[in-house]
């Protein structure tokens, strides 16, 4: 028997084909490009999506051979969702979660409910991220385009319509939304009154594990699969992305290192403390059992190299191609030893925790005519280091201690970047046997649904495995001591300005 998992990112969709032992057979990524209808706005073209899950899944299909898939499951970036006909027409662009357009809404919001009243009930920081806010600058402003709404899908649940299946979300992106009681696990009817949203326009809530339904006909022979083949709920990408790295107990850590940086730490119970609010750290349902999660991120990580790659690398890139070796390998190579004496605030897309500042924007500091293209790589590596050890001490702040972290997603590929990271935290940072989590973590769900494993603890035991470990330099960590308090000040200062550029 084999298992699909599915992660739809920001800028990519991949899947990963896995036998009953976890051992991959085979795996497909498809990459599609942000769009930016106005300044401040992000979103991604529906229809490039479907036609990456479309085009992931029948490829890791077509190695199946014999081995039939019992079951496929997704893991989904947040709050990103996508207005749609009775029919699965797109009827929008699909917003992102760092468009920054629903200020107004958001200060509505603040003004009828209050932030606090907000958090008790969603989880989440009020904030223009969510889903919820963004559904209402829609029915502000695209009264046509509301009017026409049959659905406001986030995309597993957009997904399951497009494959001829009722719409269900699971409860973790559910808690996405800022309209979900993460306590009583349904949507909440207070915060879609306030926010002119009927329930009917959401898709049903469930719960992560759940099975949606069989493939049916037409979209198994789309796929390649089977019409015996189950559509298995899955999960928001960071709890998605903690399960496939063995986060089930309460205390544990993942750093995932894709496209946005995010460590997300497990929950036994739901805390919902003033400290947490005030630090911006949401609480929601996790994808494993009943317990809770919480995140603290940076959007700006892969994206930030991904940009670099893009405008400054093309001789890295020419390089990797001509020697068949991973450009970010090329990019991240050779990199000096010392700190490199500068200071970057890698808030590109505004900033996530603590901050939670929609309107920030990113910096160097130190750079001299002796700033090489080398200390500049490096100095953003430092940047994005210097954020996570700002998060984990917030995180502190708020009763959430972290020592260990275990890398997932692109970036964990790279010895360097890992080492750094521990010599900068201070943190053990440990890799394990897979590098997509999140495609695992469906991959789990969907086994346990199709009677793979008897449960998500054994599944976990089975495929998990911790390989290198990361141990800060007590050395180098000190040395960069000096470069935290600075980095500390350093939007704080300068938050006036960046506002008004």
């Amino acid at each position: 028997m084999s298992l699909v998992g599915i992660d739809i990112g920001s800028t990519a969709t991949k899947a990963v084909l896995v036998n009953a032992d976890g051992e991959i057979i085979a795996q497909a990524y498809r990459e599609y490009p942000e769009q930016h209808p106005l300044p401040g706005m992000f979103e991604l073209d529906p229809e490039q999506v479907w036609e990456a899950f479309v085009a992931v899944v029948s490829e890791v299909a077509a190695h199946s051979g014999g081995d039939p898939v019992q079951a496929l499951c997704i893991s989904a970036l947040g709050e990103t969702f996508v207005p749609v006909d009775e029919h699965g027409n797109f009827l929008y662009g699909s917003i992102l979660s760092y468009d920054g357009r629903a200020q107004e809404q958001v200060e509505e919001l603040a003004e009828t409910v209050g932030g606090r009243q907000i958090f008790e009930i969603t989880g989440m920081p009020i904030h223009p991220s969510f889903t919820l806010p963004k559904l209402m600058w829609l029915r502000d402003n695209e009264p046509g385009i509301h009017a026409r709404t049959y659905k406001y899908l986030l995309w597993p649940d957009a997904i399951c319509l497009k494959l001829g299946l009722p719409p269900r979300l699971d409860w973790s992106l559910a808690g996405r939304t800022m309209a979900f009681d993460v306590v009583a696990r349904r949507w909440s009817e207070m915060m879609l009154e306030v926010a002119g949203i009927t329930p009917q326009l959401l898709a049903e809530p469930i719960r992560p594990g759940e099975v949606v339904g069989h493939l049916p006909r037409r979209a198994a022979e789309q796929l390649g699969l089977s019409t015996d083949c189950l559509v298995v709920a899955g999960g928001h990408d960071q709890p998605m992305n903690a399960l496939g790295a063995g986060i089930i107990a309460e205390g544990l850590a993942v750093d995932g290192m894709g496209t946005v940086e995010c460590v997300t730490v497990a929950f036994d119970e739901p805390v919902l403390s003033e400290a947490m609010l005030r630090h911006g750290y949401c609480c929601y349902p996790h994808v494993a059992g009943d317990m809770y999660a919480t995140l603290a991120f940076n959007y700006s990580s892969g994206s930030l190299l991904r940009w670099f790659r893009d405008n400054f690398a093309e001789a890295d890139r020419q390089r990797a191609e001509d020697q068949g070796r991973d450009v970010y390998e090329i990019i991240l190579d050779e990199l000096p030893a010392e700190p490199t004496g500068l200071l970057v605030v890698p808030y590109f897309v505004g900033s996530g925790t603590p901050y939670m500042d929609a309107q920030a924007k990113g910096a160097m500091l130190g750079m001299t005519l002796g700033t090489d293209r080398k200390t500049f790589i490096k100095g953003l590596i430092e940047g994005l280091c210097l954020e996570l050890r700002l998060n984990l001490e917030s995180l502190a702040q708020a009763g959430v201690e972290v020592s260990r972290l275990r890398a997932t997603g692109g970036g964990s590929k790279s010895p360097y970047w890992l080492q750094l990271k521990a010599d900068i935290t201070g943190c053990e940072v440990v890799t394990i046997n897979v590098i997509e989590s999140g495609c695992q973590a469906g991959a789990i769900l969907g086994g346990v649904a199709a009677g793979v494993y008897s449960s998500i603890p054994e599944a976990v035991e089975q495929l998990v495995e911790e390989r290198t470990v990361y141990e800060p330099d007590v050395q180098v960590h000190e040395s960069y001591a000096h470069y935290f308090e600075l980095y500390k000040r350093l939007w704080p200062s300068v938050r006036d300005i960046a506002h008004q550029l």
